[in-house]
């Protein structure tokens, strides 16, 4: 299920003997190496983005609107420049009508906060400048995976894929699916090259990050756990044959791997459990944190309120919303991809990942017009388009790649200027 190192893949990079007039390490050699080979990857969704906000710029001109306030302080951005700016101020009352700020993980706002003590500028555009920055970090990241797993033609088409996608806007506005995404995608690179403390420790950022963090927890706990499995049958002794007169003698496991699979494992829920417990310290009750996502109206229904938005939105209406539209086929296309990846064997840490994260997303509750935004880390299902376009004709591609970055620049702005409401 996980790929093996190749003679040419990141993993030799790191192996490679240190030359004595190198004060490089390899690990950053192979750091650097793998971003001269993304470089493709990230000029291609920087201009996917470039065109998206050019777009965006245009029609709010037309409206007479400014650019900067739309991306930088609106809806869930506040929430986290409030708490960047006051902390958790807001007292928590489950029968009340305002709703508490502690239904938001504290990273970003900790971010936001730590860079603009150190540079000029306000928190507003330290936030924006945090958020697309860290979609840079997380097209590499996606590409990394791409390319350890198909190559890099494969790895530039999901990167680029990824800035194409319908809510992509959001990827460079003061929210948190950009950081969340590039932990995502490079502690799932670490799963697959074998690095298991950065893997966790890289989860135990997203848990710190997002709710959905514990998509990520379950899939390098899940992997850990098979990883283990596996050291354990490679030291287990071959069974005797007949003909056999002596007893091949058990190999001796890797003490150091499994040591660093198991801090791995344990370091990778620690975010999520900590914030989540701190919550529930905070306001005296164990249940804290799902008391305050009641209140956001946000619990667990196992689909219910899913199903019944699809049907509003295609059954009842003449003329439904078109950006509910596209947010229900969003999930809907969503879920034929998982489809896809698992008739692929995708390796075990993305189907977990990506099976959870859509589990967590069509099983809530609460609002339907954010569940596009939430499915936004969930790139390794992009990975059987990925796949198609980088095996078809380069015309093909090239047309295949355009139609989505107009697409997606269309809607951005649409659903920034035109819905109007929260993304």
């Amino acid at each position: 299920m996980f790929p093996t190192p190749t003679a040419s893949g990141p993993a030799a990079a790191t192996a490679a003997p240190t030359a004595p007039s190198s004060s490089r390490g390899p690990a950053v050699r192979a750091a650097g190496n793998l971003l001269r080979r993304a470089g493709p990857a990230l000029l291609g969704y920087t201009a996917v983005r470039l065109l998206g906000t050019l777009v965006l710029m245009k029609w709010a001109h037309l409206q007479h609107r400014g650019l900067w306030p739309l991306l930088a302080n609106r809806w869930d951005s506040r929430w986290y420049l409030g708490i960047a700016e006051h902390g958790y101020s807001y007292a928590f009352d489950e029968n009340g009508f305002n709703e508490s700020n502690l239904a938001f993980f504290p990273l970003y706002p900790v971010v936001v906060k730590a860079v603009a003590g150190v540079t000029p500028g306000s928190r507003a555009s330290v936030g924006l400048a945090v958020a697309a920055g860290c979609a840079l970090l997380a097209a590499w990241g996606i590409f990394a995976v791409g390319e350890r797993l198909y190559g890099a033609r494969v790895g530039t088409v999901l990167a680029v894929l990824w800035g194409a996608t319908p809510v992509a806007a959001v990827q460079w506005m003061g929210y948190t699916e950009s950081l969340f995404t590039a932990l995502v995608a490079w502690s799932l690179y670490a799963v697959l090259s074998d690095r298991w403390v950065a893997a966790g420790a890289l989860c135990l950022l997203a848990g710190l990050t997002r709710p959905t963090g514990l998509a990520l927890v379950a899939a390098v706990c899940v992997s850990a756990v098979v990883a283990l499995w596996r050291v354990r049958r490679a030291a287990a002794p071959e069974p005797v044959t007949r003909t056999a007169t002596t007893t091949a003698a058990p190999l001796p496991p890797d003490r150091r791997r499994v040591r660093r699979i198991v801090l791995g494992m344990l370091l990778a829920p620690l975010g999520w459990l900590a914030y989540v417990g701190w919550v529930g310290l905070r306001l005296g009750r164990a249940d804290g944190y799902f008391a305050v996502q009641r209140q956001w109206t946000n619990q667990w229904d196992g689909g219910e309120q899913t199903l019944r938005a699809f049907r509003d939105t295609f059954i009842y209406p003449s003329h439904p919303q078109f950006f509910l539209v596209v947010v229900a086929l969003v999930l809907l296309v969503s879920v034929a991809l998982y489809l896809l990846c698992v008739c692929d064997r995708q390796p075990l840490p993305l189907l977990v990942f990506s099976g959870v994260l859509l589990l967590v997303v069509l099983g809530s509750g609460g609002v339907f017009f954010p569940r596009a935004r939430f499915l936004l880390p969930g790139f390794p299902l992009l990975l059987p388009l990925a796949l198609a376009i980088a095996r078809a004709h380069r015309r093909v591609a090239v047309l295949a790649l355009s139609a989505a970055a107009l697409g997606s620049a269309y809607f951005g702005a649409y659903m920034t200027l035109v819905y109007g409401g929260p993304p």
